[in-house]
């Protein structure tokens, strides 16, 4: 698509995405694709790559971040099961983009960004699509939010070498998490539910590839990043 393409244009290549990219691989919930159908992933992305806004790829944006393939965030999205009167927790807002497929199926979306201008950029982005039911807040994602838990699901957007206790304990009765863990360089994504016994039951969705999640339950800052998230097949 051309990098000055119109909104009939990103309109068309939205559609077909959904199509082409997230139904023919399996996601079916409605709602999901209603929202995915609905927000407009080029507000989302540099100005450099508007044209491949609907590529079936993460691409990247500042500060080493990436925005999603759509299809895992289809899938995320699909997997947390989010009910109307849900409250979710998203962390890693990077551009905004999953926050705001979020905000159209959940009652209130808190979402966690550690890089300031990030942050700030996402707000504006979120206002601009109209999705004032999203928090963003600027902290340590891998300690997550106590003062405003518990959430019935979380969608962590970066991969954590193993499942960040603080998070766990944020999770309401039949609370989900979709999380990806592993290694720096390849991981699993995860679908966790907690049982009325309390304990976690774990399910792995696919093989994936995201960047690092940072902080006290997370990877080191100073360690090299891996290769931006890429596709899950």
């Amino acid at each position: 698509m051309r990098r000055d393409a119109g909104i009939a244009d990103f309109l068309a290549a939205r559609i077909l995405m959904v199509k082409d990219q997230l139904e023919r691989r399996g996601i079916r919930d409605p709602r999901v694709l209603d929202a995915i159908r609905e927000i407009p992933r080029e507000v989302f992305v540099r100005p450099e790559d508007c044209g491949r806004a609907y590529d079936d790829e993460a691409l990247p944006i500042e500060f080493g971040q990436t925005i999603s393939q759509p299809y895992i965030v289809a899938l995320t999205c699909q997997s947390l099961a989010i009910q109307p009167d849900d409250c979710v927790l998203e962390i890693g807002t990077g551009s905004g983009y999953q926050s705001a497929i979020l905000s159209k199926l959940a009652r209130r979306v808190v979402s966690i960004e550690r890089v300031p201008e990030l942050a700030d950029s996402a707000r504006s982005r979120l206002r601009d699509v109209g999705a004032a039911n999203v928090d963003v807040v600027l902290s340590d994602g891998t300690l997550g939010l106590p003062a405003e838990g518990p959430f019935d699901a979380i969608a962590v957007a970066a991969a954590a070498p193993e499942m960040p206790s603080p998070l766990i304990h944020l999770l309401a009765a039949a609370g989900r998490i979709v999380i990806p863990v592993g290694r720096r360089d390849v991981q699993e994504l995860l679908l966790c539910r907690r049982n009325p016994d309390g304990n976690l039951g774990r399910q792995k969705l696919c093989d994936c590839r995201f960047v690092p999640l940072i902080g006290r339950h997370g990877f080191s800052e100073d360690m090299p990043d891996a290769a931006d998230n890429a596709p899950c097949n």
